[in-house]
């Protein structure tokens, strides 16, 4: 069965190319013209990816994520035609796994999606459970809990810990885990890791601000710190 994306954009020329180039590429697609459209599409067709323009009249891409993060962990790419770091950092603050910058080639954006699909893809099968302190991550069924509590996790966040945690103690710098993470996809963006950290400590630390599990090795990136 081909997976499904939902391309959503307020241009109706744009919205057209993507529907029509992805579907070429074996995808099947779901459009939207603005976001509070992209929920009711996204709820019906329970798309494997979302492709997201940020500036759309009546509900834009920042409040649709906002919104939709609170229903699914569904992999996001944003697109983007403004060149502010902050735009970008604030999709990724809010879950978006990678960006698009426009103008874009169609090409570069395939390439996006399917490594995003293929990052998530490939540890759909696996059966492998990891445990560090009191964190554990269900790498079959994408699931992370702190003690009891069931934490959710964005694909990207959840990629990150179980990368920090399949190496406990050891310290990964940022361009190491942009290459696991994302390969050539945030290349040259190391804040990228900074802002998914930030994310993931806010959800699985008792104190964000002294932080238990990720631990920041300065001068270097992070690590998984475990009681001795």
């Amino acid at each position: 069965m081909p997976k499904k994306i939902l391309a959503v954009d307020d241009n109706p020329e744009l919205r057209t190319l993507l529907k029509s180039y992805l579907t070429q590429e074996g995808y099947s697609v779901a459009t939207a013209s603005n976001g509070q459209e992209a929920l009711f599409v996204a709820r019906q067709e329970k798309p494997d990816l979302v492709i997201l323009d940020l500036m759309m009249p009546e509900m834009d891409g920042y409040e649709f994520m906002r919104a939709f993060s609170r229903e699914a962990d569904t992999p996001v790419i944003i697109l983007t035609a403004r060149l502010e770091e902050n735009d970008k950092v604030l999709g990724l603050e809010l879950g978006a796994d990678d960006y698009v910058t426009k103008p874009f080639s169609m090409r570069e954006l395939t390439a996006r999606v399917r490594a995003v699909l293929r990052r998530v893809g490939d540890r759909a099968s696996e059966t492998e459970v990891l445990r560090g302190a009191d964190i554990t991550l269900d790498l079959g069924s994408r699931l992370s809990t702190v003690g009891e509590t069931r934490v959710d996790l964005t694909p990207s966040e959840f990629d990150l810990l179980a990368v920090l945690m399949s190496a406990p103690r050891r310290a990964f710098s940022r361009s190491d885990l942009l290459d696991r993470l994302q390969g050539t996809a945030f290349e040259g963006y190391e804040r990228t890791i900074d802002v998914h950290v930030r994310n993931l400590r806010a959800k699985i630390e008792p104190d964000p601000r002294h932080p238990r599990y990720v631990e920041t090795v300065y001068g270097i990136g992070y690590r998984f710190a475990v009681d001795e």
